[in-house]
C-alpha cells in the first residue's frame, strides 16, 4: 500500500482549493494500492515555526511538531495543491515544509497549482519545486495547472477539463513509478555538525 498525502496549501478563508483537493484525492483513490491522507494546513494549524532546534536534528520539543513529523514520515509520496500568491506559493505551506527535514527525503512530489488568470500558478509551482528539491524530494515533472480556476468551480465542486484529467493521471502515474524506485533509499540519520 502506498500512502499519498495530499496537502492543501492555502489558508485563505475564501480559498477555492478544497474542491480541487477533493478531486485529486478522488483520482488517487481510483487506483488500487493507494491510501490517501488529506492534509488541510488550515485545520492542522501549525504555529509559525517555534522549535528551538534545527529541523534536521529531529530534536522536537512540541507535540504539534512530533505529530506533524509522524504524519509526514508515514507518507510515501505527496501531492501539493496550492494557489500562487505574489509569484510564489503560500506562506502556510512553506512553514509546514520547514517544520521537518529528514521526513521529506527521497519521496516523490506531485504539484497541482491554480490561479485566477492564465498563468495557473506557474510561478508558485516553480518556487515550490526549488524548496521540494532542497528537502531531497523528487518533484514530478508532470503536473496539473488550472488557469481561470473560478470558471471550473460551482456549487457542485470542481469541473476539470479533459486535459486536466490527463495531466493528473500522468502525474499520478509518474509519481508512483518514482516512489517505487525511491523506496529503497534509506532515510539519512540526522547529523549535529553541518
Amino acid at each position: 500500500m502506498v500512502n499519498v498525502a495530499v496537502i492543501s496549501g492555502s489558508a485563505s478563508p475564501n480559498r477555492t482549493g478544497a474542491p480541487i483537493v477533493d478531486w485529486i484525492a478522488g483520482r488517487l483513490r481510483q487506483r488500487d494500492g493507494i491510501e490517501v491522507d488529506v492534509v488541510d494546513l488550515q485545520e492542522l494549524a501549525l504555529p509559525f515555526y517555534d522549535e528551538p532546534n534545527l529541523p534536521r536534528l529531529r530534536q522536537y520539543v512540541h507535540q504539534h511538531t512530533k505529530d506533524w513529523s509522524a504524519r509526514v514520515e508515514a507518507a510515501d509520496a505527496f501531492v501539493f495543491v496550492a494557489p500562487e500568491y505574489n509569484g510564489s506559493f503560500p506562506a502556510i505551506l512553506k512553514n509546514a515544509l520547514d517544520y521537518v527535514h529528514h521526513e521529506w527525503h527521497y519521496k516523490p512530489a506531485g504539484v497541482v497549482t491554480y490561479g485566477g488568470g492564465l498563468t495557473a500558478g506557474f510561478r508558485g509551482a516553480q518556487a515550490l519545486r526549488q524548496v521540494l528539491s532542497a528537502l531531497y524530494m523528487v518533484p514530478i515533472q508532470e503536473a496539473v495547472a488550472i488557469p481561470f480556476v473560478k470558471e471550473h468551480l460551482d456549487a457542485d465542486g470542481f469541473h476539470p477539463t479533459p486535459g486536466m484529467e490527463l495531466a493528473a493521471d500522468a502525474m499520478i502515474r509518474e509519481m508512483l513509478r518514482a516512489q517505487g524506485a525511491l523506496a529503497s533509499l534509506a532515510m539519512p540519520e540526522p547529523q549535529a555538525d553541518y
